[in-house]
């Protein structure tokens, strides 16, 4: 059996394993008619959004790809892809250039538009579980998030294996599919922003207004924003998510298959280890492939296995099975495609970083642990303490997070130079580097292989918290209450390790595009089996370098402001509305909940164009006016600050809302030992250093995630077409 068919055969499994737990979740019951009469308005809330949301989207993304195909067949210079010349025009090029563009645009906006879909009804369905006990509501709303993360990586590995096929497969293909990982990108930084905007302008409209100065609870009916920002936990978190993942699997599988290309040129050149063949180029996407299995077995192992009584420990025995599964798999596939164990090995580096940045997310963000302690501490003495301590926290954890990237990406690379004596290929030091690098791109496909389970653990998240939401406001029972606690302070840890997860995969994968981006150089300038080094020195380069981090922090602001003139729009509709009808207080009558959907909405469709833009326009301008030097430096420098400012933000902010938690769940205690409870001085102060990182963890920092990947697969578009 070619081993290459498990390609589409674990596609279509994954796109029928989420079909089951798709129909498991749709059949199962709905609830009393209070919880269906809540989920109904967030169900209304978050169509209306996704719909002009992506209506915006696509518009924008027929344009783009018009004029991707103008622009390369007017001023195309190359058509050298892969060592050989393709035999495909300038309009050829433009072409299949901008069909691969809408096809990854199309993919990426599909796998976050249904598995959202699932996602606001699975949150009735776990409020409904969670009368009858935890084990079903855990089951429940992990399913519902599974289907997001099983569509995402099965339309990611699909898409590729599809249009590499379609575009004749061999050594020229992933050159010319570099359009579909830009085109994932593209729907992918504007669902994270839009999303982000979103739901953090509804969160800390309802947060300030509501649970500060009107003193009500979170999830509170009273509250005009909160169907609002029940909606946002989803068009953020399932939608953008998705999004954000796909992108990464599809864009950082094809600059792996670039890199194949290299080492298969290297095994033709010397004519040993030629037998493997495209093997090279296929390999990434087999590791996918078997990933997505082993996802399988792990997800159903939590389904099956007793739940323990901290759901936590649930989800990381299924995490830590498909773990040990996938290091195998790996190990195998490299065994019996590249003749040779050390490009497996590269593999489990990966399964190991992301198991680690699992653990330093947690480390940080989680309640029982010193950081986010020490920011509950600091809320003893109000909120500028609590501010200074929580991004004093955040800057902490860049330490941990850079040096398990440089620990994973050392170690890769040793590894896959170790591989050069099983294959017997010319030991040269250049053949050494490539195949060092590739074995960089094995780790960061080795990370990839837990992207479906990781990404249902996400989504698990705000189906809990939607969940919390709905048994508040139908005033369910005390006792599921307590079980949608549980499952949402879970949530919030989760989704936390996500936004860990996507750091560590981007740095890695930023990398391996980076690596890809300068083989492309060297073949197009005639220099194929040459590293090319990058000057600092040249003042064009450090210029280009300069801007690259400088784009990072603009980005941010751009974002973060973007929350904040949103959020304003949202607080003063709450004031307002408390102010005209006091009824909205006593009870006697319902808040306008559809002023405020429509207050996000438009906000967040009008504020992610500005950043967008930018990030799309900025790394075109360096590398047409500064040439390729200077736009593979802007790319370096950019991807090191992106990440860095990322695990600040993902971080810190993570920590400041588990410092607000720590304190509601009644564990924090005053010097004479007595609790200290909602509405104190402290939890006052702790709800104000939440709401300054909510725009931080939820809109900035996962929209560089997007960012940093944009960059490597515009500068490598670049490369391809116009070196």
């Amino acid at each position: 059996m070619d081993i290459t068919l498990i390609i589409p055969i674990a596609g279509i499994a994954a796109i029928l394993f989420a079909a089951y737990l798709a129909n498991d979740v749709l059949k199962s019951d709905r609830g009393t008619p209070e919880m269906q009469n809540v989920a109904s308005k967030i169900l209304a809330g978050a169509n209306a959004f996704l719909r002009t949301q992506y209506t915006t989207i696509a518009i924008m993304a027929v344009v783009a790809a018009v004029v991707i195909a103008v622009v390369v067949a007017l001023v195309a210079t190359t058509n050298d892809l892969g060592g050989v010349n393709s035999g495909i025009d300038k309009v050829g090029l433009g072409w299949r250039t901008a069909l691969a563009f809408l096809l990854g645009a199309a993919c990426s906006g599909l796998s976050g538009y249904v598995g959202m879909a699932i996602a606001v009804r699975s949150n009735l369905r776990t409020a409904a579980a969670a009368q009858n006990s935890l084990k079903a509501a855990l089951r429940m709303s992990l399913s519902g998030g599974a289907v997001s993360g099983f569509l995402v990586v099965a339309l990611s590995l699909l898409g590729v294996y599809i249009i590499y096929s379609l575009y004749g497969g061999g050594v020229t293909a992933p050159f010319l599919i570099v359009g579909f990982g830009f085109g994932a990108s593209f729907v992918a930084l504007f669902a994270q922003l839009g999303g982000g905007i979103y739901t953090k302008a509804a969160d800390v409209g309802a947060d300030l207004v509501g649970k500060v100065e009107a003193g009500i609870p979170e999830d509170d009916p009273r509250n005009p924003a909160v169907i609002a920002d029940l909606v946002g936990d989803n068009v953020g978190d399932c939608a953008g998510r998705g999004a954000d993942l796909f992108e990464s699997t599809a864009a950082e599988n094809i600059g792996a298959m670039i890199l194949g290309v290299s080492m298969y040129t290297i095994s033709q050149t010397t004519g040993i280890g030629r037998d493997i063949g495209i093997g090279w180029i296929l390999f990434p996407l087999v590791v996918r492939a078997f990933g997505i299995l082993a996802s399988i077995v792990g997800l159903m192992a939590v389904r099956i296995l007793p739940v323990t009584k901290d759901p936590m420990n649930s989800l990381n025995n299924g995490y830590y099975i498909m773990s040990i599964i996938s290091a195998a798999a790996v190990v195998l596939t490299s065994l019996g495609m590249l003749h040779t164990i050390w490009f497996g090995l590269a593999g489990i580096v990966g399964i190991v970083t992301s198991i680690a940045f699992v653990f330093i997310t947690q480390y940080y963000t989680a309640g029982a642990w010193r950081p986010v302690r020490d920011i509950a501490d600091a809320s003893r003495t109000g909120p500028a303490t609590n501010i200074i301590a929580g991004i004093a926290v955040g800057f902490e954890t860049t330490a941990l997070s850079a040096i398990a990237i440089c620990i994973a990406i050392g170690a890769a690379y040793w590894l896959g130079i170790q591989a050069l004596p099983d294959l017997s290929l010319a030991s040269s030091p250049i053949n050494s580097s490539y195949a060092g690098i590739f074995g960089t791109a094995a780790a960061t496909m080795g990370m990839l292989m837990s992207c479906a389970y990781i990404l249902a653990m996400d989504t698990f998240g705000p189906i809990t918290d939607n969940a919390g939401g709905i048994t508040e406001m139908a005033h369910a029972p005390e006792h599921v209450r307590k079980i949608t606690d549980g499952l949402d302070a879970v949530g919030n840890t989760t989704k936390a390790l996500t936004k860990g997860y996507a750091v560590g995969s981007a740095s890695l994968a930023a990398f391996l595009l980076f690596s890809a981006f300068l083989e492309k150089v060297a073949v197009s300038q005639g220099k194929g089996g040459t590293l090319l080094a990058v000057d600092m020195t040249h003042v064009p380069v450090f210029i280009g370098a300069f801007l690259g981090a400088m784009l990072v922090y603009l980005f941010s602001s751009l974002a973060i402001k973007a929350v904040g003139r949103a959020a304003t729009g949202m607080i003063e509709e709450v004031r307002r509305q408390f102010k005209a009808d006091p009824g909205i207080m006593a009870g006697t009558s319902d808040p306008d909940y559809g002023r405020c959907v429509e207050i996000s909405t438009r906000a967040a469709l009008r504020e992610m164009i500005a950043p967008g833009l930018l990030a799309i326009i900025a790394p075109i301008l360096v590398g047409y006016f500064l040439r390729w030097e200077a736009a593979a430096a802007f790319l370096m420098v950019g991807t090191i600050s992106g990440v860095l400012l990322a695990t600040v933000l993902n971080n810190g902010g993570g920590a400041w809302d588990n410092a607000k938690k720590y304190i509601e769940s009644g564990e924090m205690r005053s010097p004479n030992g007595q609790v200290i409870k909602k509405g104190s001085y402290e939890h006052a102060a702790a709800v104000v250093g939440d709401t300054v990182g909510d725009p931080f963890k939820d809109t900035a920092g996962p929209s560089l995630h997007v960012l940093i990947k944009l960059l490597s697969t515009i500068t490598l578009l670049l490369a391809t077409l116009f070196i």
